[in-house]
C-alpha cells in the first residue's frame, strides 16, 4: 500500500529511468534530422518540416492516446508507444527518400504522444496526493538529464554518419521499452483489476469535470506558457538573440542553456517537495512568477547580464512549472486519467507549436523586446490563473482520491 509522504512507489523510479533513456535518444538524433533531410536535396523549409511534424502529430494524437489510455491501461499504451517510436526510428534511419523520413517521424510523434500520455497517467496515479510533486519532480529529472547529455553525443555521431544516430535511438527506446515491460510487469497492478478506468466511488473523471475545476484550468494555462517559453521559444529565439541582438559569439547560446538547466536541475526534487508540503497553489505562483520576471527582464534590458540572470530564473521557474501543474492534474483525477493528462499534455505542446511563430513574427516585424514581452504576457496569464485558483486546505494538498495502488 503507499504510504502518504512516505518512500515514493517503485513505479516512480522505473518512469524516471524510461524518461531518461528517451530523452538521450531524442537529444542524440535531434541534431541529425535537418542534416539528413537535406541530403535528400530538400530546401530548408521542407527540412524543418521533418521536425514539425513530430511535434504536430504529437499534439494531434494526444487525445487518442488518452482515450486508449482509459480503455486499455497505462502500461499497454506506454510500451506501445515506445515501440512505435523505436520501429519508425529505425526505418527512418532506412529511408530513402525525403517522403518516407517525414512519414515515419510523422508517426514517431504519434508513439510519443502515447508514451508520453500513458508515463504521466501512471505517475501521477500511483503516487499518493502528498508525493505528486516530488514524483513529478523525479520524471522530469530523467528527462532533463538525459536531455541535456544526449545532444552531445548526438553531435558526434551525425558527424561519422548522419543516419547513425536514428539507430542508436532506436536502441535507447527499445532499452527504455524492455525497463518498461520488464520492471512494470512485475509490480502491481495500480488499480482494482476488475475495474481499471474507475475510481473509488466507482466513477472516473470525464474532461469536461476537470474543465469546470478552476485549479485543472489554472494548470493548463501554466502548461501552455511553459510549453511556450521553455520548450518552443528558448529553443528557437535565443540562438538568434545571442548573435544578433547581443552581438556574441553562439558559444553564448550554450553558456546561457547550461544555466537555465543547472537552475532547473539544481532545483527539481526541492521543488517537488515544496510542492507537496507548502502547497500547489504557492508552487504555481512561485514558478510562474520567476518565468514571468525572467522574461520581462529580457525585454527591459538587452545585455549579456541580463541575459545570463534571465536564462538562470527562466530555469529556476521551469523547476516549480514542471511540477506543481502535474500534481494539480494528479488531484483533479480519479482512476485513470488518460483524457484528462491528455489535454493537459496538448496545452504544453500547443504553447510549444504556436510560441516561436508569434515570438518570431514579432521579433522580425518589431524587436526582440517585443517578443520577449509576449513571452512574459503568456506566462503572466498562467501566473493570474495560479493566484485565482482554491488555496490548497491546511496541513498540504488536497486528499487523495484514488485507491492504494497495493495492498
Amino acid at each position: 500500500m503507499r504510504r502518504p509522504g512516505g518512500d515514493l512507489p517503485r513505479e516512480v523510479a522505473v518512469l524516471s529511468a524510461v524518461a531518461f533513456a528517451v530523452a538521450v535518444g531524442f537529444g542524440i538524433v535531434a541534431p541529425a534530422i535537418p542534416v539528413f533531410a537535406r541530403e535528400f536535396g530538400v530546401g530548408r523549409t521542407a527540412a524543418g518540416a521533418v521536425i514539425s511534424v513530430f511535434a504536430l502529430l504529437r499534439f494531434v494524437s494526444a487525445f487518442g492516446g488518452g482515450r486508449l489510455v482509459d480503455r486499455f491501461g497505462e502500461r499497454a499504451v506506454l510500451a506501445t508507444g515506445l515501440g512505435i517510436v523505436s520501429v519508425s526510428s529505425l526505418l527512418a534511419g532506412l529511408a530513402q527518400t525525403y517522403w518516407q523520413l517525414l512519414v515515419l517521424r510523422g508517426a514517431g510523434g504519434v508513439g510519443s504522444a502515447m508514451f508520453t500520455v500513458a508515463a504521466y497517467s501512471l505517475l501521477l496515479r500511483v503516487a499518493a496526493a502528498d508525493q505528486r510533486g516530488r514524483a513529478a519532480g523525479v520524471f522530469q529529472a530523467g528527462f532533463l538529464i538525459g536531455g541535456i547529455a544526449g545532444p552531445a553525443l548526438g553531435g558526434l555521431l551525425t558527424g561519422a554518419s548522419v543516419r547513425l544516430p536514428f539507430f542508436v535511438y532506436a536502441g535507447t527506446l527499445a532499452v527504455a521499452g524492455a525497463i518498461a515491460v520488464g520492471a512494470l510487469a512485475r509490480m502491481a497492478p495500480p488499480a482494482d483489476a476488475a475495474a481499471p478506468a474507475a475510481g473509488p466511488d466507482g466513477q472516473r473523471t470525464s474532461l469536461a469535470e476537470a474543465l469546470a475545476d478552476r485549479s485543472y484550468r489554472a494548470a493548463l494555462l501554466a502548461n501552455v506558457g511553459t510549453g511556450w517559453a521553455l520548450f518552443g521559444v528558448r529553443s528557437s529565439l535565443i540562438p538568434l538573440f545571442v548573435v544578433e541582438g547581443l552581438r556574441r559569439g553562439p558559444e553564448w547560446t550554450g553558456v546561457g542553456l547550461v544555466l537555465g538547466s543547472a537552475a532547473q536541475a539544481l532545483l527539481l526534487l526541492r521543488a517537488g517537495r515544496f510542492t507537496d508540503q507548502v502547497g500547489r497553489r504557492p508552487a504555481l505562483v512561485l514558478g510562474s512568477s520567476l518565468a514571468t520576471a525572467s522574461m520581462v527582464l529580457l525585454a527591459l534590458s538587452a545585455t549579456m547580464p541580463a541575459y545570463l540572470v534571465s536564462m538562470g530564473l527562466l530555469g529556476a521557474g521551469a523547476a516549480f512549472l514542471g511540477t506543481a501543474p502535474a500534481a494539480v492534474v494528479g488531484d483533479t483525477v480519479r482512476g485513470r486519467g488518460g483524457s484528462v493528462v491528455a489535454v493537459f499534455q496538448m496545452a504544453g505542446d500547443l504553447g510549444a507549436i504556436v510560441g516561436p511563430l508569434v515570438a518570431g513574427w514579432l521579433a522580425d516585424s518589431a524587436s526582440y523586446g517585443a517578443a520577449w514581452g509576449s513571452v512574459a504576457a503568456v506566462l503572466a496569464v498562467g501566473l493570474v490563473a495560479a493566484l485565482t485558483m482554491p488555496r490548497d486546505p491546511p496541513g498540504g494538498p488536497v486528499p487523495d482520491r484514488t485507491p492504494p495502488s497495493r495492498g
